[in-house]
Formats: structure tokens, C-alpha cells, sequence
């Protein structure tokens, strides 16, 4: 959990109707990787924490029996149920739940997925209860973005979106510190999640770059989307100028744009895997 903060309900509120449209989305392929190299053949269940609008389970659900997905957010719920239904997944679940409250009751789960959320939680104390849940030689999955590219890209066919002059506008509106729900991030988010996760007793880490590489075309709207996507600029957070900020949020997009279209390439997906021993219960 970041230094410093405690968790609150706030943390995405109002979030969840932004998603879908401002989210750059996983590396194509990247839930044929995963059960490919796990060996996934439709059998046993998936517990995705953190699940957001269903964005990873909702590709995964189809190698498992059953995937369930937890999430404190109530309006994240209701929109990963909308999507499951606008795909025709039907053998997933949601769960109003934090991390923390594993085990839950939820039983046990052949893999358990964090996709950029596992940093929001008691780590220590939520790895103890995954490898409580998992079954013996499960697997712990730890999805990201990979923030550099690994070649030198191409040009982009269009301007990329603004997002250091974004970022400054959100601080000239929210101060200079890293919002997040009620509280702030002063150190940021933490990272070694290996450290955690031997700490935890888990093993035989992989490590899983999904390569992506494709440029998105995008609009000041899905821009905009993006942004009051994010813990630090959620909407409630601009209180009574969310107006004001939206205004001079778009302002800057033409400035950068005139014709308020932007390109930025897919990130690749980087999966981290650990293991439950295979002779634990």
C-alpha cells in the first residue's frame, strides 16, 4: 500500500463510465500468452482483483469454468456486468469486495490475476491470503503496462496527446501532490512486487512481454475519457470546477490538435507469474 495512505471508497468514484472509452487496452494476445503458457484448458476458476469494468477477465473467462471478479467499486461492478453481457460471457461473477477481505469465501482458484491494481492494496498481508486461496501450483498473475518501448517507433500519423501539459493542468487544479481518493501519494505507488511475493512463499517466478506495436487513433473525447478514468483526476475530485477543468482541458487538446484527433501505439503488456508450491496446501 502506498506510504502514507489509506484506502477510502472515493478512490475511483465516478470512474467507471469513463473506462471503456479512455483506456488503452491490454496487447492483443496477451490472454492467448497466459493460457498458453499455463496450460489453461477450461477447467478451474479465475479470481481477478481489482477487476475494474471486467477488462481482463472478461477476455479470460473463456479458459476457465468460472471467473469471478472483486472490486470495492459498485459503479465498476455494474459496468463489468453490462460488458459481460454485451460479449456473452456468462460463466463470470462480481463481487463487491477489497483485496483485503480475502479470503472472502470465494473457495479456491487455479489462477489469481492483479491487472494494475495490486499496488493499491496491503501487500503483504493480500499475497498470504492468494496463496491461501490458490490451489497447490497455482499461479499468481501480475499484469502491466510497459512503460518504454523497446525499439526506437515510428512517427505517429498524428500529434501525440498532450500528457505533460495535461498533467500540469490537473496540478494547477489539484495541487502539486498525486491524488487518490481522500489522500494523496506522496512517495507514489510501490513496485517489487518479487520481493512480496517470495516474502509471501511463493516460486518460480516468469516474466511475459506481450508486444502490442499497433497506433490508435484517438479523439479529444476519448482523451478527456482517459482522464477522468484515473484515481488522480477522478471527476469528484474537481468538485464544484469540474466544468472549469473540463473546459481547459479541452482547450489544451486543440492547442496540441486543432482538429482534436491524436495517435499513440499500444503499449505491450508485461505479465509477471509466481507460483504456489506444488506440496502446499
Amino acid at each position: 500500500m502506498p506510504d502514507g495512505w489509506q484506502w477510502d471508497s472515493t478512490l475511483f468514484q465516478g470512474c467507471a463510465a469513463y473506462y471503456e472509452r479512455g483506456r488503452l487496452p491490454y496487447a492483443p494476445g496477451f490472454a492467448e500468452t497466459l493460457a498458453a503458457t499455463l496450460g489453461l484448458d477450461g477447467r478451474g476458476r479465475l479470481l481477478d482483483v481489482g477487476c475494474g469494468p471486467g477488462t481482463v477477465i472478461l477476455a479470460l473467462a473463456r479458459y476457465f469454468t468460472e471467473g469471478v471478479g472483486i472490486d470495492p467499486d459498485e459503479d465498476m461492478l455494474a459496468e463489468a456486468e453490462r460488458q459481460a453481457e454485451r460479449r456473452r460471457v456468462t460463466n463470470a461473477r462480481w463481487v463487491a469486495a477489497r483485496a483485503e477481505d480475502l479470503p472472502a469465501g470465494l473457495g479456491t482458484f487455479r489462477v489469481v490475476v492483479f491487472a494494475q491494481s495490486f499496488h493499491w492494496t496491503d501487500r503483504d498481508r493480500v499475497a498470504a491470503a492468494v496463496l491461501e486461496i490458490l490451489e497447490p501450483g497455482g499461479t499468481f498473475v501480475h499484469m502491466s503496462d510497459c512503460e518504454n518501448p523497446t525499439a526506437e517507433p515510428a512517427p505517429l500519423p498524428l500529434p501525440a496527446p498532450p500528457y505533460a501539459q495535461i498533467s500540469d493542468l490537473v496540478r494547477r487544479y489539484l495541487g502539486p501532490v498525486r491524488r487518490a481518493g481522500q489522500g494523496t501519494l506522496v512517495n507514489g505507488t510501490p513496485d517489487r512486487e518479487d520481493l512480496v511475493l517470495a516474502r509471501a512463499g511463493f516460486e518460480n517466478f516468469e516474466r511475459h512481454v506481450v508486444a502490442a506495436g499497433a497506433v490508435a487513433d484517438r479523439t479529444a473525447d476519448d482523451i478527456v475519457a482517459w482522464v477522468f478514468s484515473r484515481s488522480d483526476s477522478a471527476p469528484h475530485l474537481f468538485g464544484d470546477r469540474l466544468e472549469d477543468f473540463e473546459r481547459d482541458l479541452r482547450a489544451v487538446l486543440r492547442q496540441a490538435s486543432p482538429g482534436d484527433r491524436f495517435a499513440e501505439r499500444l503499449p505491450s503488456t508485461k505479465i509477471m507469474m509466481w507460483h504456489k508450491p506444488h506440496g502446499e496446501r
